[in-house]
C-alpha cells in the first residue's frame, strides 16, 4: 500500500486556514475584557450604583457597630444641627440623634452626609468606643425594609470654638463644604472629652459640650433587606 501525499495546493490551503485561526484567536484575546481582579474589585465597591442610595428623607433608623459591640441602638432624626439644644435632651436620653434640614444632614441612605452624634462618657456613654474604630469598620444602619452598610474611611477631629470646623463637620461632603456629594456618608461623632482633660482643656459650651469632638466618616458600600423589617 502506497503512502498517503499531500499536493502542494492542499498544504498552502491548510496553512492559510491555520493562519487565519490564529489571527482570530489572537483579535478575541486582544478585545476581550481584563478580569476583575483585586483592584478592580475594590474600584467597584467604591462606585456602589446609583440603586442603593435612599430618597435621603430623614427618618428614624438604628445603628449597629459590630466593632465596638452597638446593636441596634435607636436614633432620633430631628430638625437642628450637630449637638446642638434638642440634640442634647435627645442624646441625654442614652440614644442617638440625627439632625437633618439646612444645618443638619440627609436621612439614612441618602446621598450626602447622615450625621449621628451619641454621647460617649455620660448618660450611658453609648458611644464610649466609637473613636477606636478603624478604616473598614463597618456601620450597618436599619432604615425600614432596608438595611444600608457603611465603611470607615477616616476620621476627623472637630472644634466647637471654630465656625469652619464645624462647617466641615456638617458638609454634605464631609470636610469639603460647597461640593456637591455623589456618594452616600456617614458621620459618626461623639466627645474628646477624655482627651480634651488630658490637655488640660475643660472648656464647655453651654449644652456641656467640650471643646472638640471625634467625628469617624464612613462611605456607604452596599444596600441591603433589613433583616428586622416586618411589614405588620
Amino acid at each position: 500500500m502506497r503512502p498517503t501525499t499531500t499536493s502542494p495546493s492542499r498544504r498552502r490551503a491548510r496553512g492559510a486556514l491555520g493562519l487565519a485561526a490564529a489571527l482570530l484567536l489572537g483579535l478575541s484575546l486582544a478585545v476581550a475584557p481584563p478580569a476583575l481582579g483585586e483592584g478592580g474589585a475594590t474600584a467597584a465597591r467604591q462606585r456602589p450604583p446609583a440603586t442603593i442610595y435612599s430618597s435621603g428623607r430623614p427618618r428614624d433608623a438604628r445603628i449597629t457597630i459590630p466593632a465596638v459591640h452597638i446593636h441596634r441602638l435607636r436614633v432620633i432624626a430631628y430638625r437642628g444641627r450637630t449637638d446642638d439644644g434638642p440634640g442634647t435632651v435627645i442624646q441625654n436620653r442614652g440614644i442617638a440623634a440625627s439632625p437633618y434640614g439646612p444645618q443638619g444632614g440627609v436621612g439614612p441612605g441618602g446621598l450626602g452626609n447622615y450625621q449621628v452624634t451619641a454621647h460617649r462618657t455620660a448618660h450611658g456613654g453609648v458611644f464610649r468606643r466609637t473613636p477606636s474604630l478603624h478604616r473598614g469598620a463597618r456601620i450597618l444602619v436599619d432604615a425600614g425594609r432596608w438595611r444600608y452598610v457603611y465603611h470607615v474611611v477616616r476620621t476627623r477631629w472637630v472644634s466647637f470654638r471654630s465656625a469652619r470646623s464645624l462647617r466641615r463637620q456638617r458638609a454634605a461632603v464631609p470636610g469639603h463644604p460647597g461640593q456637591r456629594p455623589h456618594k452616600g456618608y456617614i458621620t459618626v461623632s461623639t466627645c474628646a472629652t477624655l482627651e480634651d482633660h488630658a490637655h488640660g482643656d475643660y472648656w464647655t459650651d453651654r449644652y456641656g459640650n467640650p471643646e472638640h469632638r471625634i467625628d469617624k466618616i464612613g462611605v456607604l458600600v452596599r444596600r441591603r433587606p433589613n433583616p428586622y423589617f416586618s411589614r405588620r
